[in-house]
């Protein structure tokens, strides 16, 4: 047993948290949005050089059914969030929305505050989801590549939750980024496969 690994996919109401994970998991998309109604857990396991880890997905949208993903105002407080007791961050915007990337400045800023002391640097990866949509995007995508990368020292990806475009990769990155800082010793990881094809998807 190679043991287990916490995930938690956050951002702005809308913005395609669950579609990501969806891909990933499932490979659907839903064509209709439709808010989470409060956190939901993903746990699935898969493979890496052959040892079994547990993932624990969170998918951290605050927002209820009846909420509108209209702007910061009616966003949920990043405070509400527990952002402890988590080995990985997904911070997802939409590249069409520059206050959806504000939200996750917001949102990386405190997952910093509240880090608890002597506790590991745990890897954050910024992603801007909606890649379909290039021509509406609101920044050139080698600016906001390198504001993350050298400004906040994240990770950088964009995809298209809508046709599974780089939603394996950006979750292989993190993955293998998360097992590293956990295991400074270990080999560089790579991501063999699923052990349930219907909860995982190969990588």
């Amino acid at each position: 047993m190679g043991g287990s690994l916490r995930v938690a996919v956050l951002g702005a109401p809308g913005v395609g948290k669950t579609a990501i994970i969806r891909q990933f998991l499932f490979g659907d998309y839903p064509e209709r949005h439709r808010p989470t109604d409060g956190p939901r857990l993903y746990r699935p396991a898969v493979l890496l050089d052959g040892a079994v880890y547990d993932l624990s997905i969170r998918d951290g949208d605050g927002a209820g059914p009846g909420q509108s993903p209209g702007g910061l105002e009616e966003w949920p407080d990043p405070k509400d969030w527990n952002l402890q007791d988590t080995d990985a961050f997904v911070l997802v915007y939409d590249i069409c929305s520059p206050d959806s990337f504000d939200y996750v400045k917001t949102l990386r800023q405190r997952i910093a505050e509240t880090r608890p002391a002597g506790a590991p640097e745990a890897p954050i990866l910024v992603v801007g989801n909606k890649r379909d949509r290039q021509r509406l995007r609101f920044g050139p995508r080698r600016t906001l590549a390198a504001l993350v990368r050298r400004g906040w020292r994240c990770g950088y990806l964009e995809c298209s939750a809508k046709y599974n475009w780089h939603v394996l990769r950006l979750f292989r990155e993190l993955l293998r980024c998360a097992l590293v800082r956990a295991r400074p010793a270990h080999p560089a990881l790579r991501l063999q496969g699923a052990l349930h094809p219907a909860r995982c998807s190969l990588m």
